[in-house]
């Protein structure tokens, strides 16, 4: 992991690839106003460090074969939480998986291509041994990312 703390910098050139991660080096120099070799630089300090663990693209939700998209809430009970975590990770169809505080203990965001087939995942999530509850909400349109 970083050993530092991110500079200024650093978090723009972040957000900058957030924006476009196939950005030239050369543009995301001009946009941030630095010399190539400091964009190299941190790049590949940023990759060697973990801070950056890939690259990707987006594509738009309406042309996304995997169209149907949810945020499942889910309550663990007791110590089971690891072992859970171990089972959900094993999931294609959970695109992430977040620890949270209050009355859920995880949060997991589905994507699946069809109703028939969200309702089978969350079949196979609802029967994990140390699951007590969950609550699923289908996300409608994205309106803010």
């Amino acid at each position: 992991m970083f050993k530092g703390s991110l500079t200024e910098l650093d978090r723009q050139l972040l957000s900058a690839l957030r924006e476009d991660g196939r950005a030239s080096v050369a543009s995301l120099a001009r946009q941030l106003g630095v010399a190539r070799a400091t964009i190299n630089s941190r790049l590949e300090r940023l990759v060697s460090s973990g801070t950056i663990i890939g690259f990707t693209a987006r594509v738009r939700d309406e042309l996304d074969p995997l169209s149907i998209r949810a945020i499942t809430l889910i309550a663990v009970e007791g110590r089971s939480a690891d072992r859970v975590i171990r089972q959900l990770r094993g999931f294609p169809e959970i695109r992430s998986l977040h620890t949270t505080n209050g009355a859920w203990d995880l949060v997991a965001e589905i994507r699946a291509e069809s109703l028939t087939g969200f309702d089978q995942i969350l079949g196979r999530i609802r029967g994990i041994e140390g699951i007590v509850n969950s609550e699923t909400s289908l996300l409608l349109s994205s309106v803010l990312r």
